[in-house]
């Protein structure tokens, strides 16, 4: 391994000294890479060259250890690589080429990470959609990415259909779920579902089989070695608030965050699992579910759609040794109602992200995990798309409370005033900016919004601004406030939903709460909470009143809700975040009428 990125530059407003942050490790606690007790390094070493070339580097080294987990179907990282150098000769048959355009529409199966480490192996660039968008945006994340082929599943074979006369692509790859099972699963499997119609023989689209033929057939050059700065894969953002902007990602964003995530958080080894849960399109499910894992030797557990149903069936036979997810996956840990004999013992890792984490949802969540014997408590994470996913993490053994932890390694945080680039005290809200190897390239065809986001400051470095508040104390723990978008002014005041929102979900009757602000020709807005109850009970006015009167000695007047609506769920967007903007949408709606 070797350093391939200059060492930052010790910004302003950052409190690392010396080589390593160190807290205290409980006895009879086990940490598999540090040898001093509770180091957190500073500064890491990264590999030097492509996503590929380092999992091939884990597959050489561990050749025997499975790689990923399919219903069943387990396969090593020996075969696992062969796969996707089967699969990157049949990407050449199709005439793709260095730094083409490749999508994949795809939920995680094994054709979706083998497909994407192929499109890596031959130079060419991953751009992940996920399979449940709209077909407008379909067509537009084609055809705005240049895409020349795009693989999906056959049920999501008519929405292709439909708009195969707009849509600009070489070739149209067609995979049956079934290509990723082995055994009498896949001979079974085809009975089991319903409504999903065969490919028509006319449909011009290419099938699995017919594509691996292409590749068994081909003899020619196809393997890339990738440098650290080459574009890698394309996410999208903005799915909750504005426009979906394509964010292009290098392999060192993905190197980096896969070894920043294991360093910081201690606790992955090779041959343990990884329940991989969140959908590969998005940067947590692709960047630390999937390549983070495959990087340190873990074992990928592929679902391919999340169920509420199966959710603890899923973790008595699987026995996962890490889960990381979005805050409604942990909510939906109490609300399991045949976990009884369940066992979370096992569990080494449990890490947060995606979205804010309530102080009262995350001591009711290890207060569930402690209760079915893990010793390990929830870890909450914070980041962006723009820099992959998480940058920041709370240490294993160290938690403040309303922290989202401290910067990974060689990762650098600063809160400025709001739009400018102005460091402010500590304990001070303002926008929190990010430097780091994990920062993006930029904004696929948006140079305007790229320089609006990423800003070179006085000390030279380039800083992601992340249009989220926050504040740092003075040991550099941060504290996500809120979205600067989100923000609620009411009669003058700054209201962060996320602080109500700790307050609700801390009532003993209350599961998951959501704070939006509601238009109010007096105050400009007013405060609203959506609100789940626990399973069993139903709301009430009186039940209102009492939310009421618990918030009103807990927070500032102006902060308290004045109204309150009884939801049994709450909405959500495709990666399980709680979906604020529609609920607003349907406010706005109502107000309009």
């Amino acid at each position: 391994m070797t350093t391939n990125n200059a060492p930052l530059k010790k910004p302003v407003h950052t409190l690392f000294v010396d080589k390593t942050r160190r807290f205290p490790i409980p006895e009879g606690i086990d940490t598999p890479w540090f040898k001093t007790a509770g180091e957190v390094p500073v500064q890491v070493d990264y590999f030097d060259g492509s996503m590929i070339d380092a999992i091939e580097a884990t597959a050489k080294a561990h050749p025997e250890i499975i790689a990923y987990d399919f219903y069943g179907n387990k396969v090593t990282f020996k075969d696992f690589i062969g796969q996707i150098h089967r699969v990157a000769k049949g990407l050449k048959a199709q005439g793709i080429g260095i730094g083409d355009r490749v999508t994949i529409c795809m939920p995680n199966t094994p054709q979706a990470i083998i497909m994407f480490y192929a499109i890596n192996r031959i130079g060419a660039i991953a751009n992940m959609i996920h399979p449940l968008s709209g077909e407008e945006e379909i067509v537009g994340y084609i055809n705005n990415s240049q895409s020349k082929l795009c693989i999906t599943l056959l049920q999501f074979y008519p929405k292709f259909r439909k708009n195969m006369g707009r849509i600009k692509l070489d070739t149209l790859l067609i995979c049956d779920i079934t290509d990723g099972l082995a055994g009498i699963k896949k001979v079974l499997f085809p009975f089991t579902r319903k409504g999903v119609e065969k490919l028509p023989k006319n449909s011009g689209a290419l099938t699995w089989k017919e594509f691996l033929k292409g590749a068994d057939a081909y003899d020619g050059e196809y393997i890339h070695h990738g440098d650290s700065d080459d574009t890698a894969a394309i996410l999208y953002s903005g799915g909750t608030t504005g426009t979906n902007k394509g964010i292009l990602l290098s392999n060192l964003n993905f190197n980096g965050l896969a070894l920043q995530t294991g360093t910081a958080g201690d606790c992955l080894r090779p041959g343990h699992k990884m329940l991989s849960v969140m959908p590969i399109f998005h940067g947590f499910g692709l960047g630390v579910c999937i390549h983070t894992a495959l990087y340190w030797g873990a074992t990928c557990i592929l679902v391919p759609q999340f169920d509420l149903n199966s959710y603890c069936a899923l973790l008595k036979k699987e026995k996962p040794n890490y889960i990381a997810g979005v805050p409604t996956l942990f909510e939906a840990l109490l609300r399991l109602e045949d976990a009884q004999d369940l066992d979370l013992s096992q569990l080494e890792g449990i890490f947060s992200g995606g979205d804010s984490l309530s102080i009262e949802l995350k001591a009711k969540v290890d207060a569930f995990l402690h209760e079915h014997g893990a010793s390990e408590q929830i870890r909450e994470g914070f980041g962006t798309t723009e820099c992959v996913t998480a940058s920041c993490l709370t240490p294993r053994f160290e938690y403040r409370e309303g922290s989202i932890g401290i910067p990974f390694p060689d990762t650098y945080y600063k809160i400025v005033m709001p739009y400018t680039q102005e460091t402010v005290p500590y304990g001070t809200v303002g926008e929190i900016c990010i430097a780091g190897p994990t920062v993006m390239q930029g904004y696929m065809d948006n140079p305007k919004e790229t320089a609006q986001t990423l800003q070179i400051h006085e000390d030279g470095l380039t800083w992601l601004h992340t249009g989220d508040l926050g504040t740092m104390d003075e040991e550099g723990f941060i504290y996500f406030k809120q979205r600067l978008k989100r923000m609620i002014i009411t009669g003058g005041y700054n209201v962060y939903p996320s602080q109500v929102e700790n307050v609700i979900d801390s009532h003993p009757d209350v599961v998951i709460s959501t704070v939006i602000g509601v238009k109010d020709d007096y105050r400009m807005h007013r405060v609203k909470a959506f609100v789940v109850l626990r399973n069993g009970l139903t709301g009430s006015e009186e039940l209102k009143e009492e939310l009421k009167e618990y918030c009103g000695t807990r927070l500032p007047k102006y902060a308290i809700p004045r109204e309150f609506e009884f939801r049994t769920d709450l909405p959500k967007t495709l990666v399980g975040k709680v979906a604020y903007r529609e609920l607003e949408r349907e406010e706005e709606a109502k107000n309009a009428n």
